[in-house]
């Protein structure tokens, strides 16, 4: 995973951040005492950064338990940050219509971390369809979003963890084994994630780059592995990079 640093008299601002990054959709409440031990900080350190955060409402309590958890003003924000993305509003058009092309959920995605965050999403005209949710993010190893990013972008690889989890039998979880793929994705500007995110799930995925040619984001398609063949990912692959090269910005 990427480790850069600080600048200098940030820490308070970065120790802030990351006590909201420990709120995910497992665990959505916390306790004091649980925030103290997953972020390392003393009890008094964290109350502090905790009440700053909850007096700009990035941070709510439940009145119940006393617990927090993700408040109002950084839903707000969220929001804000979505309605105003240039690459989503770029991207919506070309999203539904390779859903309405293809049938399948079109996604757009944008790395965080070592996970792919689904920043936009169409689905598909079939019932039984593959569907996440805007804001969810899934790990990068076991996606080809994730994929697709990693072989293209050069500090990609830095994303990763130590420890790649292991979501099914099939997800990838030695590093060796994830670096001979690269090589191959690279060659046919694609990439492929077969049951290895969840059993019965397939997709495709190819990186969208920026004005200078930097790796911003990447799209997808997926869906039941039972529709998604070794042809038909070939296929949707090549349509995948067509879409992503019209996306990128020529100023």
């Amino acid at each position: 995973m990427r480790n850069q640093a600080p600048p200098q008299g940030a820490q308070a601002v970065l120790r802030a951040i990351r006590l909201l990054k420990l709120f995910t959709s497992e665990s959505p409440e916390l306790q004091l005492a649980d925030i103290c031990e997953l972020s390392g900080l003393n009890k008094t350190t964290t109350h502090r950064l905790l009440q700053a955060l909850y007096s700009e409402e990035l941070l709510a309590r439940n009145p119940a338990t006393g617990s927090y958890r993700l408040g109002p003003g950084l839903m707000a924000l969220g929001v804000q940050a979505l309605s105003s993305n240039d690459l989503r509003l770029r991207a919506r058009p070309l999203l539904r219509k390779l859903a309405e092309d293809t049938g399948e959920t079109a996604t757009l995605e944008i790395p965080i971390d070592d996970t792919m965050l689904i920043l936009d999403e169409v689905t598909g005209k079939h019932f039984v369809g593959a569907a996440g949710n805007v804001g969810t993010r899934w790990p990068m190893h076991a996606t080809s979003t994730g994929k697709a990013l990693i072989a293209f972008d050069q500090r990609g690889p830095e994303r990763l963890s130590e420890h790649l989890p292991s979501l099914t039998s099939q997800t990838i979880t030695r590093h060796e084994t994830l670096r001979k793929q690269l090589s191959e994705i690279r060659r046919r500007g694609f990439a492929e994630t077969v049951d290895e995110l969840e059993d019965g799930f397939s997709g495709v995925g190819a990186v969208v780059r920026g004005v200078m040619g930097e790796v911003v984001g990447a799209i997808s398609i997926c869906g039941p592995t039972q529709r998604m063949s070794k042809t038909r990912r070939a296929q949707l692959g090549v349509t995948l990079c067509q879409v992503a090269e019209r996306l990128q910005p020529h100023y």
